[in-house]
């Protein structure tokens, strides 16, 4: 038997994605313990890998190794190991009523390359405006869980030129290293996407105006490999990296966390392996920012973990190559759209994902892979122009660095208010919504604005995440779906908001939490195991401008399940 596993490949080009297939490599799951005869049974069985979550770490451990599993991670954060199993081994601990059993999975990274000048993303948000105050992300530790990091000194080193990569992580090898000046990278990247990641996030090369191409150039990074060359990677790996995030965030100060990557959701948000890792972290403090995918433009295409309703889920505009011209940006082809399964709304913001130039390698895979989108800027050779929703979150990670370091006190859910109430919504030449709040959230994010903004208390209202994890309460968001498959939101009383009745300045409404009930199905109603059909004839406005002064084009995207590249 093989087990089913999304192998979503590495979003880090131009070519159209898929889901596919993977098989699962066959092993020997000969217990100890185990008969002679169960032994030569089980080793006649391709085994797979499986995460199993328990009351605890423990009884996970325990209830695996009494049906002969091998177990291959210990995953604390969620009280879970991921373990090769037989068939049988799976269905006997799948009959116990106290364990989940879920098929380990593939996650993805979210980019895709494309040529452009160097970016502006920087003084778009606001960031250089902190900058020019002192707020550069000084003294706030970044976690990056991705490809790995290069030997590079405008990422390894700040400003002045202390060395602020703090550790790295290989959840693959599941080894630690403590880098520094004299032996600064142990864990490289092969693959170009994490390096890439982190510039945007941390770099302290400044162009040739004297603004920094990074977001937090001052910030500490930990770095944490989950995903080989290829840019894919398990369930399995990445819940290791993210458990170690969890062990450490005191020792380095981890506050923020960056996941540049996704799966497609094949369950409600709660029941998902990652999306219970990454609530941990959020309960314990850890800002975590993530993409809202690159399945774009559909609705209900956020991917795992952004479909969570605690996080913070990040959609990508492009200023459509005229950085200094507002006038014409526009949201991508590509960012993931809401709402999500559960009814939330999602992205919470958008931010610049669109010919994103960051640091690489030449030797990496995907400069070798795509060497038209590498060139020379201010002296340096190694840059590379990419686009997706990881860049956008990775500028997202930056600014949250930005407003820790302003304000250290901050809750995982006050940051997420005070980005959300300051951020920018895209607006038509009537004033009205260009985009609906499934598509830009609460629009575009404004660092500068966030750090200074004074509101504390608009998000993840309604929600209790500690119930939420112990399995005692679930919620459902606020979106619901017409008989023509248009989506809506509604107030605490069930009465749809009118089209400009979104309540942007009064506490957010639609991304509140209700309890869960059973009406949040769609017109297509799914079936988890077996696949699932959702409403994808919904088409969104996608020729507007991010300005007043729009005027609709007749040459803008309305492409639906492929990619468009050079955005």
């Amino acid at each position: 038997m093989t087990t089913r596993k999304i192998a979503l490949t590495t979003l880090a080009a131009v070519t159209s994605l898929a889901l596919t297939l993977a098989m699962s490599p066959a092993a020997d799951a000969s217990p100890r313990g185990a008969s002679p005869a169960h032994r030569s049974a089980i080793s006649r069985v391709q085994t797979a890998s499986y995460i199993v979550q328990a009351q605890s770490l423990a009884a996970a451990r325990t209830s695996v190794q009494k049906v002969g599993g091998t177990i291959t991670h210990e995953l604390g954060i969620i009280d879970a190991v991921a373990a090769q199993l037989a068939p049988e081994q799976a269905r006997a601990l799948e009959a116990r009523g106290e364990l989940t059993v879920s098929a380990d999975r593939d996650a993805a990274l979210m980019g895709i390359a494309d040529p452009g000048p160097p970016s502006e993303y920087v003084l778009q948000t606001g960031a250089t405006q902190l900058h020019t105050q002192g707020i550069t992300g000084l003294g706030v530790t970044v976690a990056i869980v991705d490809t790995g990091t290069a030997n590079k000194q405008y990422i390894n080193k700040d400003s002045s030129g202390n060395f602020r990569l703090k550790a790295q992580y290989d959840a693959i090898a599941n080894t630690t290293s403590i880098p520094s000046s004299s032996t600064p990278v142990v864990v490289s990247d092969g693959n170009g996407h994490g390096t890439h990641v982190q510039s945007i996030i941390s770099s302290r090369r400044m162009d040739v105006n004297g603004r920094y191409n990074g977001m937090a150039p001052n910030a500490n990074v930990v770095s944490v490999k989950a995903f080989g060359t290829n840019g894919q990677g398990s369930y399995a790996n990445l819940i290791r990296g993210l458990d170690w995030v969890l062990a450490n965030r005191s020792t380095y100060n981890i506050r923020v966390l960056n996941l540049s990557l996704g799966a497609t959701p094949q369950s409600n948000y709660w029941n998902d392996p990652l999306n219970k890792a990454v609530m941990q972290l959020w309960q314990a403090g850890v800002v975590v920012v993530t993409s809202a995918g690159n399945w774009g433009p559909n609705a209900q295409s956020i991917t795992v973990p952004g479909n969570s309703p605690y996080v913070i889920t990040v959609g990508a505009m492009t200023d459509n190559y005229t950085p200094t011209d507002p006038s014409d940006d526009r949201l991508t082809s590509f960012s993931g759209a809401g709402p999500t399964h559960d009814g939330f709304v999602k992205p919470e913001v958008v931010a610049p994902g669109g010919h994103i130039v960051g640091i690489m390698s030449a030797t990496m895979k995907i400069p070798m892979d795509h060497p038209e989108f590498a060139f020379s800027y201010s002296g340096v050779k190694e840059y590379f122009s990419m686009s997706g929703t990881s860049q956008a979150a990775a500028v997202t990670t930056g600014a949250v660095a930005l407003m820790l370091q302003a304000q250290p006190s901050l809750t995982p859910d006050q940051v997420k208010c005070k980005l959300m109430s300051s951020a920018r919504p895209a607006l038509d030449g009537a004033g009205k919504l260009a985009y609906t709040v499934f598509q830009q959230g609460a629009g575009q994010i404004n660092a500068y604005d966030a750090v200074y903004n004074q509101n504390l208390n608009c998000a993840n209202v309604g929600l209790d995440i500690a119930a939420d994890l112990a399995g005692t309460t679930h919620f459902g968001g606020a979106a619901r779906q017409k008989a023509d498959g248009t989506f809506y939101v509604v107030d605490q009383n069930g009465q749809e908001f009118g089209s400009q009745g979104y309540l942007w300045n009064n506490g957010y409404l639609w991304n509140q939490g209700y309890l869960w009930s059973n009406g949040y199905l769609w017109n297509n109603e799914y079936l988890w195991n077996n696949g699932y059909l959702w409403n994808n004839g919904y088409l969104w406005n996608n020729g507007y401008l991010w300005n007043a002064s729009f005027v609709p084009s007749t040459t803008s995207f309305s492409g639906i399940n492929h990619w468009v590249g050079q955005e």
